[in-house]
């Protein structure tokens, strides 16, 4: 399975990066925030994805989705297939005045194909199989995904300290883990982020487990021991 890394920031962007977007095969793009789509177009002159997947609806995941679907009605786009795209449930009726404001409410529905998937309900897309998964993140709805095709990468969207993260790693070949946290550091009691120690208690007894932590502010040490993702690292596995 291939992993090309479009953006690794946290909530704000590190110099010349993009926040989170990370390209599945070629075909499939897990979550799309800003920065990412320039990214991107850096590749090909219009994103030519099958299917994005959006873990949950902090702009920093998500916020690239808006200048994507001028692309696509009004610019190199125009003459594409429309890609999927798969939002947590409940997203769609909870985007509507936020894309009423910004556009039209039914916006996403003409440039995208979109769908709802469920908690831990597979679906298929770009030919993988996704589970999502929740996970622990403040007070928002959010997901983590496992994408299966003939190896399986976990990947934590955004999350605290929960159980959820083992079920996401457990019989993965690569977890992508966020890491926005200094060890010891803390985001509140309604816990949304992790740090690198937190990573690896979380996944301590899943074996044979390659972990990359992303989503980690440059202001941050780079923690010894661990491989950190950056734009545009790409991996085989």
């Amino acid at each position: 399975m291939r992993l090309k890394v479009i953006g690794s920031s946290p909530a704000w962007p590190n110099p010349g990066g993009a926040c989170s977007g990370y390209l599945v095969e070629g075909r499939l793009l897990l979550d799309c925030g800003p920065g990412v789509l320039a990214k991107l177009r850096e590749q090909e002159a219009w994103p030519t994805v099958e299917a994005i997947a959006i873990t949950h609806l902090h702009l920093d995941h998500w916020g690239d989705l808006v200048p994507w679907m001028w692309g696509s009605l009004f610019g190199p786009g125009e003459s594409l297939p429309k890609p999927e795209l798969w939002l947590p449930p409940g997203s769609r009726e909870q985007l509507r005045p936020v894309l009423a404001t910004l556009g039209t409410e039914d916006m996403f529905d003409r440039a995208f194909e979109v769908s709802e998937y469920e908690a831990r309900v597979p679906f298929a897309v770009a030919g993988l199989e996704v589970t999502a998964v929740p996970v622990d993140h403040y007070a928002i709805q959010a997901f983590g995904f496992r994408v299966k095709g003939d190896r399986v990468l976990a990947y934590s969207g955004d999350s605290g300290p929960s159980d959820a993260l083992a079920e996401l790693a457990q019989d993965a070949d690569l977890l992508v883990s966020e890491a926005t946290l200094e060890n010891g550091g803390y985001d509140g009691p309604d816990r949304g982020h992790l740090s690198p120690a937190e990573v690896t208690e979380a996944v301590a007894d899943v074996s044979a487990l390659r972990v990359i932590l992303t989503h980690r502010p440059v202001e941050r040490e780079a923690p010894p021991g661990f491989e950190l993702a950056y734009d545009g690292l790409e991996l085989e596995f």
